[in-house]
């Protein structure tokens, strides 16, 4: 039997991380996110790591761009306007093709909004992490189970195709306690060839540099060119998604993270009254499951995209199924939680009971 214990999402994480290989932390406090920092000021010095808060998130993201370039293992966390302050970081970190993990526990916005949960940083997550041609690993856990699972995950993925990897949740998954196991949680990290690190050469080999800069502009565009042909890869091979009750679904729910548990549940209830409902959920955001989103919605007369936002990820579900079938969409935002008998209303609108 596998030992479990019970434990906030935001302190799952941290420890996951920890034995995924985490070597260095680097934040600055923000509700709802302020565990894992927490947990990590307490921890990595137990361990032979490195926990420093900075003096900002703009010093913090910064602080990860320069320990990634020596081929460690670090991870930040934050939370919506402090991932704002980390954009330009991100950018670089991408340029410069570093590996590194970033949390983001989100909170209701825009400006300062509030602490309660929210998924209204979707756009921010998926299309503008900073300026310029580049992706990011976007995750997107639904448990405190898969909070810990996923950073693992994603610092492998990091490490294997070098480029910043992001875990995005809210302060529901954040604060709520759940069982956790982290029987599974392993370092891959000596398993990654890191022949392009800047962590000093003793006249063994040409020395690395690490750079973002490029000022002609072929070179640019090759490099750009070069990085894209990896993000192929990534979306031919490491889409994720959990699909529940979707083979017959003439209704189908597309929903993310904590918004997706309260989804299921109008699901489970809409199928007791007969009601054939599904819901697919990614646990990906990018690369994005649209061949996935296709697949599920091949019986469905209409798609029901649920959130806790004002709908920032319909366009990506329309995109994925080419505008075929209606889209829908059901949210709460600036904080408030959907109930699963408002998601059931929907379900029944659209089915015209």
């Amino acid at each position: 039997m596998t030992e479990k214990s019970l434990m906030k999402g935001n302190e799952a994480l941290a420890e996951a991380a920890i034995r995924a290989g985490c070597k260095c932390f680097f934040a600055y406090p923000i509700t709802p996110q302020n565990e894992i920092a927490a947990y990590m000021a307490k921890r990595m010095p137990k361990v032979g790591g490195v926990f420093l808060q900075a003096e900002s998130e703009i010093g913090a993201i910064n602080m990860v761009y320069g320990c990634a370039g020596t081929g460690t293992r670090c991870m930040t966390s934050s939370s919506s306007p402090g991932m704002s302050l980390k954009t330009e970081g991100i950018s670089y970190i991408a340029g410069a093709d570093l590996p590194c993990v970033i949390v983001s526990i989100q909170r209701g916005g825009p400006g300062l909004g509030g602490i309660q949960p929210a998924q209204s940083d979707y756009y921010q997550s998926t299309k503008a992490p900073g300026h310029g041609d580049f992706k990011m690993l976007v995750f997107a856990p639904d448990s405190v189970q898969e909070m810990a699972d996923l950073v693992a995950k994603a610092f492998e993925l990091s490490d294997n195709y070098r480029m910043p990897a992001l875990i995005i949740a809210d302060g529901l998954l954040g604060q709520m306690m759940e069982p956790v196991s982290f029987a599974d949680i392993k370092e891959t990290n000596a398993t990654v060839e890191k022949n392009w690190k800047a962590d000093g050469h003793g006249s063994k080999r040409k020395k690395n540099i690490i750079n973002s800069l490029y000022l002609e502009a072929e070179k640019l565009d090759a490099k750009v060119r070069e990085r894209f042909e990896r993000y192929k890869e990534i979306e031919n091979k490491h889409t994720q998604v959990e699909c529940y009750e979707t083979d017959d679904a003439e209704i189908l729910l597309v929903a993310y993270g904590s918004t997706a548990r309260i989804a299921k549940s109008a699901v489970r209830r809409a199928r007791e009254q007969g009601i054939k409902a599904g819901i697919l959920r990614p646990i990906t955001l990018w690369p994005f499951p649209k061949n996935e989103i296709c697949e599920a919605a091949k019986n469905a007369e209409k798609v029901l995209v649920v959130e806790m936002s004002m709908g920032q990820m319909v366009d990506d579900v329309k995109l994925a199924l080419n505008c075929r079938i209606p889209v829908e969409f059901y949210g709460r935002t600036g904080g408030v939680v959907p109930d699963p008998a408002d998601v059931l209303s929907e379900i029944k609108k659209i089915k015209g009971v």
